[in-house]
């Protein structure tokens, strides 16, 4: 079964960019979907994570936020 992942960001956000960087292998070695959703461009989405970002949802379902352990997103797209 694939998966998709979507990271949530802001513009201005330094640990979103970290975050990216860190999952993109992850995400890349599991075979799954990968979107990055900008919520400054979506006037539902900003005020539904607001300064909460990076949020990193996984088919759907908020999986982690501000920070990842790479293993359990590992772990969670090998399901």
């Amino acid at each position: 079964m694939s998966h998709t992942v979507e990271l949530m960001v802001r513009t201005t956000c330094g640990s979103c960019a970290r975050v990216r960087e860190q999952i993109e292998p992850v995400i890349q070695e599991a075979g799954a979907e990968f979107t990055v959703v900008n919520v400054d461009e979506d006037a539902e989405l900003a005020v539904e994570f607001g300064d909460r970002v990076p949020v990193v949802v996984v088919d759907g379902e908020e999986f982690a936020c501000w920070e990842v352990d790479n293993a359990e997103l590992a772990d969670a797209l090998a399901e």
